[in-house]
């Protein structure tokens, strides 16, 4: 099966519309206020939005009380957790029957060991590069390095995927890879995706993999 496809970083009504109906398997929203793709106080999903796009929070060092209470708001299908919280953290979301994708920021010091506490509470990983911040970087990781994950838990793939570098992605032929995560690489400022690099995307992943 080709892998699916999540655009993140939204934020916009009418461009969340737009994207929507080129039919991405999911869509991300940011609320984390550090972050430039936050979606702001006063943010809202479109009525409109289709109802088979799986709508995807990303939080970062949140409690669960304020997380349950944006989960209920808006809808949301999952929680992408981008910061240090525990796998307690995943197990109290998945008991409210939330699902769950839990990030990890990789570099070539990483230890896939680290995964493992969080099997049993996690739909998916997210594997992302490493950097100071978290997320957003625009940049890739050396993806050979997903040859030492156990693939036991599907994942998406994240960090400075584009047109560019899509074809690279087949390297990844045999893991568990279940979704590629786009976000600054099909933009054209924060938080607003250019259509034309989105279309692209979609039509790579389906003719190529």
């Amino acid at each position: 099966m080709n892998p699916r496809l999540k655009v993140c970083g939204m934020r916009g009504a009418g461009n969340i519309i737009d994207v929507a109906a080129l039919k991405p398997d999911y869509m991300g929203f940011i609320f984390y206020e550090k972050s430039k793709r936050f979606v702001g106080n006063k943010f809202s999903i479109p009525g409109k939005f289709p109802l088979e796009i799986k709508r995807v929070g990303v939080f970062v060092n949140d409690n669960t009380e304020k997380i349950l209470n944006v989960v209920s708001k808006h809808e949301l299908d999952y929680v992408q957790l981008h910061g240090d919280e525990t796998p307690t953290v995943c197990m109290t979301l998945k008991t409210n029957k939330i699902g769950v994708i839990k990030v990890f920021s990789v570099d070539t010091s990483f230890d896939f060991e680290l995964t493992k506490p969080y099997q049993e509470y996690s739909d998916f990983f997210l594997f992302d590069t490493k950097s100071e911040n978290y997320g957003g970087t625009g940049k890739s990781f050396d993806w050979s390095l997903l040859k030492m994950y156990n693939q036991q838990i599907p994942f998406f793939l994240s960090g400075g995927i584009s047109i560019e570098n899509l074809h690279s992605i087949n390297e990844l032929k045999g893991m568990n890879l279940h979704a590629i995560d786009v976000n600054s690489g099909v933009e054209t400022t924060p938080g607003l995706k250019e259509m034309a690099k989105v279309k692209s995307i979609m039509n790579n992943l389906n003719s190529n993999f």
